[in-house]
């Protein structure tokens, strides 16, 4: 496939036009540098992880007449790190970088991979929400912060955000989708919360993927009335996981309701190599998630793993919309518990594994820390469609393992030798690494 070959170029070839649509608020004579000069500088760092990325590019452009920045993305014009957060504050990213999402999304749409790697065995595709931090200080803040007020008289103040994301079970990759953030609005004085922010997403966002057929999956914050109906009225569906803490007059119904007549139950053996576990599946449809009259009726399942000894090893519980039978409660469940890749091959990669989600790279006044954690969230979804795509990049990542490895080598190669672009990144890479070619 001919875009395949050329996956670098053709995620450019997206974002480059959205930054040079940013808006410039400039007034006088000082345009030394573009909008698009900023915003790809920024998007720079956050793909080469590596917060001097732009300092050595300046260095090598005095001494060798080119440098990284502009030969691998296309930047003119490098400015400071304080230029650069002085141009992208004003710069709205659900304007201005979140289409550049759903492009991407469109382009791998056309290149079949949602459809081959990410439709799930109940037919539709399951999107996972969840909220992270993102910017936290205990001096600098907004109107638009959160806090935490704490015993010593201290104030913490911080961003997050919905991060959502395409899973699927068995797929350790996700597709980092738009966020939605987690903020009080001008002039509001209440806390935001998770949920809130998941209802502005699935009304917002989130209709641009609904017709594709979406089960959204969370964790039992996103299991109460309110919102299952809202998810249910505007056409997705959903498995949440479902909590007997959370969910009393639900399990008073579980617990009245008789094995094999109300209460199905499946059991499976299973050996890991080291010993057998079981696992039972139980489920029932057609029960009130609450009390009431108007309770919205949901089908409930529940996994229990347990050794040879009885001894209870893991237990999840889900309520969902999709009807529940023996032939499909398996792929529920594990739709269901796919949501911990949220966690695990999301927002931990971003806060451990080098893109420093967590990292304070800068707040501004208006909308600059919003629009940083955008442009990171972008470098990770750019990183995830070259693994499928780039037969040379993922050559590179398997050999080398770790991801921490790759980005070091990166940073060291990129701060001394001047690359013609990324394609002659990558063969440098392999041919050190004495490694065959197997292509774009």
């Amino acid at each position: 496939m001919g875009g395949e070959r050329k996956a670098f170029q053709t995620l450019l070839g997206i974002l480059t036009p959205a930054m040079e649509a940013f808006p410039d608020f400039r007034t006088g004579d000082n345009t030394v540098y573009s909008m698009a000069d900023a915003g790809l500088s920024a998007f720079s760092v956050f793909f080469m992880q590596c917060p001097s990325f732009l300092s050595h590019q300046i260095l090598m452009q005095s001494t060798k007449g080119n440098n990284n920045a502009s030969t691998l993305f296309g930047v003119h014009n490098i400015p400071t790190n304080p230029r650069i957060r002085d141009l992208l504050d004003p710069v709205d990213p659900r304007q201005y970088s979140f289409p550049v999402f759903a492009n991407v999304r469109t382009q791998l749409d056309e290149w079949g991979l949602l459809e081959r790697q990410y439709q799930s065995t109940l037919g539709t595709y399951l999107v996972a929400l969840d909220g992270t931090w993102f910017h936290s200080s205990q001096k600098i803040h907004c109107e638009n912060c959160l806090h935490q007020d704490h015993g010593d008289g201290c104030t913490l103040y911080y961003h997050s955000a919905i991060t959502p994301v395409f899973v699927r079970p068995g797929n350790k990759r996700v597709i980092a989708l738009e966020p939605e953030f987690i903020g009080r609005a001008d002039g509001d004085k209440k806390q935001d919360c998770e949920r809130n922010a998941a209802k502005r997403w699935i009304a917002g966002a989130g209709m641009q993927i609904v017709e594709m057929g979406i089960t959204l999956l969370g964790d039992d914050l996103f299991c109460n009335q309110p919102f299952c109906k809202e998810v249910l009225g505007r056409g997705y569906h959903f498995i949440f996981t479902c909590k007997p803490s959370s969910h009393k007059y639900l399990y008073e119904w579980i617990e009245a309701a008789e094995v094999g007549v109300d209460i199905e139950e499946l059991l499976v053996k299973r050996w890991t190599g080291k010993e057998r576990l079981y696992y039972r599946y139980r489920f029932m449809n057609d029960v009130p998630l609450k009390n009431g009259k108007n309770a919205l009726r949901v089908n409930w399942c529940e996994l229990v793993v347990f050794d040879e000894d009885g001894n209870v090893k893991r237990k999840y519980s889900f309520a969902t919309d999709c009807r529940i039978t023996r032939r499909n409660v398996i792929e529920v469940i594990e739709s269901g518990r796919a949501r911990w890749k949220i966690e695990n091959e999301n927002n931990n990669t971003l806060k451990t594994k080098g893109y420093n989600l967590e990292h304070n790279f800068g707040h501004g006044d208006q909308h600059l820390s919003n629009l940083l954690l955008s442009l990171n969230l972008l470098a990770f979804l750019f990183h995830t469609v070259l693994e499928f795509f780039d037969k040379r990049y993922a050559l590179i990542r398997k050999t080398l393992r770790r991801r921490q490895t790759f980005f070091e080598d990166i940073r060291a190669l990129t701060r001394y030798w001047c690359f013609e672009g990324w394609d002659h990144l990558m063969r440098f890479m392999l041919h050190g690494l004495e490694l065959p070619d197997p292509g774009g």
